[in-house]
């Protein structure tokens, strides 16, 4: 059959009220969404996008940066305090998103930080802590800046304990804390006694019993391929950010043999502990089904961090929130954050929150989004709408859409109900600005007022500003064009 004896096929592009009225009269349409750069009166962004898409570089550096993003490993080699694994020293801490000052942090950053300054032994209790924080003795800074991503608020003080992966392939090392479980924690920016006790313990027991069963593992079998977890956890209805029931018992799986072994065997911190403390750390573990996210985020790091600072990328390396500003930072840009206002997310709330009590969106989290995961495969765990919001076809339409704002796919994360196909990978900021569609997020919610904990989980996207701004500074980067430009 030749192609005049085709049905006719109709391309629409823009409003969709046409393609509407075309496939209700049953002609086969394609509806392609597509709009003009937003919040662009004198045309100076669509010119920015012309002169990134006539960069020559481009082409070539987001192979090599997706390249690098897809080859990383992610394997668990350690378990130790910050202050060995980032030589942070006492007095500084370090917070989830884009760099911020006390006086412009969020509630729930508040609290964390007035929480950790009691657990290490720099304050009385939250109310002294909170006037040490706001006379200035403390130093902040992002965990971004040391290879470190937070969950929520994110802080890390140096005698807590850290999950140290390296990436086999490019050398990198990347860190996170304790999950700490749910409800009153430090991360949501609770610091009442029984935080804090909690995060005693962890210090003392848990993050010990861990230290010993990762290092017998390392030196022993090998370290736990922890990519290779989350690769199996997308088969098994996890998603990676707000879902990890799966990789958690994976998890566990692997280290039980050797925490059971302790007692009698380890040295160093671990040295004395007994059957009763591996007990109370494994039972810990089980019931803390978001105990692998901080695997996961750290293991998404070393993804993203391989692919930084190619010159040219429009690749998005980093997506992170202090609970005040939303912040990017794109391969092509080197160090530098494009930041805008943090939404707030929209959910599920516990108890008797609502909206009025949810802080906007925190956390360094949304790593998993930038890797590929979390919001992006949503239709690897359609049970996650019923803690987020949403139905299936949302987790569906969400999954699919995300395809078309980046570069590529991961055939090592796999979809099952996608016929398999590989996670989208590597956000284009050039892809955002050109069809206005926004990376999903999946998250939880802090209390707008520090010291309240989580008050429930949902979804949310980052401020569209950001990806503008990238554009700009990407054209501001590019070497002059030598002839007209090519497609935006």
């Amino acid at each position: 059959m030749s192609l005049l004896d085709a049905e006719p096929r109709v391309v629409t592009t823009g409003v969709s009220l046409f393609a509407e009225s075309l496939a209700a009269q049953d002609v086969d349409t394609v509806a392609v969404d597509w709009r003009p750069p937003a919040d662009d009166p004198d045309g100076t962004l669509a010119t920015a996008l012309a002169r990134v898409a006539a960069d020559p570089r481009r082409a070539a550096a987001d192979e090599t940066a997706v390249g690098r993003m897809l080859a990383a490993g992610a394997q668990l080699i350690d378990v130790r305090p910050a202050r060995e694994a980032l030589g942070l020293e006492q007095g500084t801490f370090l917070h989830a998103g884009p760099p911020i000052t006390w006086e412009r942090a969020s509630g729930p950053l508040r609290g964390a930080l007035q929480g950790a300054l009691v657990l290490e032994g720099l304050a009385d209790d939250p109310d002294d802590a909170e006037r040490r924080l706001a006379a200035g003795g403390v130093a902040l800074d992002s965990c971004h800046h040391h290879r470190t991503v937070g969950p929520m608020a994110g802080v890390v003080s140096p005698s807590m304990w850290m999950l140290e992966l390296a990436d086999p392939v490019g050398g990198g090392r990347a860190w996170c804390s304790l999950n700490e479980g749910l409800g009153k924690v430090l991360r949501y920016g609770a610091y009442g006694p029984e935080v804090i006790d909690r995060l005693r313990w962890m210090g003392a027991v848990l993050g010990p019993l861990l230290q010993h069963a990762v290092r017998t593992l390392r030196d022993g079998a090998g370290p736990v391929d922890v990519k290779a977890i989350i690769a199996q956890m997308l088969q098994m209805g996890d998603e990676g950010h707000n879902r990890n029931r799966a990789g958690t018992l994976m998890l566990l799986r692997e280290l039980l043999a050797p925490m059971i072994d302790a007692p009698g065997h380890a040295t160093g911190a671990a040295a004395g502990l007994g059957q009763s403390d591996v007990a109370r750390a494994v039972q810990f573990v089980a019931g803390n089904d978001h105990f692998f996210l901080n695997l996961v985020m750290p293991a998404c790091k070393l993804m993203t961090d391989a692919a930084r600072d190619v010159p040219g990328s429009t690749v998005v390396v980093a997506m992170a929130r202090n609970g005040t500003d939303f912040g990017i930072q794109v391969s092509g840009t080197g160090s530098r954050w494009f930041t805008g206002p943090a939404n707030t997310p929209e959910g599920l709330y516990l108890g008797d929150y609502g909206p009025q009590d949810a802080n906007p969106d925190i956390g360094d989290s949304a790593i998993t989004e930038t890797a590929g995961i979390g919001g992006f495969a949503m239709a690897a765990a359609p049970a996650i709408v019923r803690f987020v919001g949403g139905d299936v076809s949302f987790a569906l339409a969400t999954t699919r859409r995300m395809y078309e704002i980046t570069r590529a796919e991961n055939p090592a994360f796999a979809i099952p109900v996608l016929e398999f196909r590989g996670a989208a990978t590597g956000i284009d900021v050039t892809a955002v600005v050109r069809t206005g569609i926004l990376p999903q997020i999946n998250t939880g919610m802090a209390g707008r007022v520090a010291g309240v904990g989580q008050v429930g989980a949902g979804l949310v996207t980052p401020p569209a500003e950001v990806f503008p701004a990238a554009v700009r500074a990407l054209a501001e980067l590019a070497p002059p064009p030598e002839g007209p430009p090519g497609p935006v």
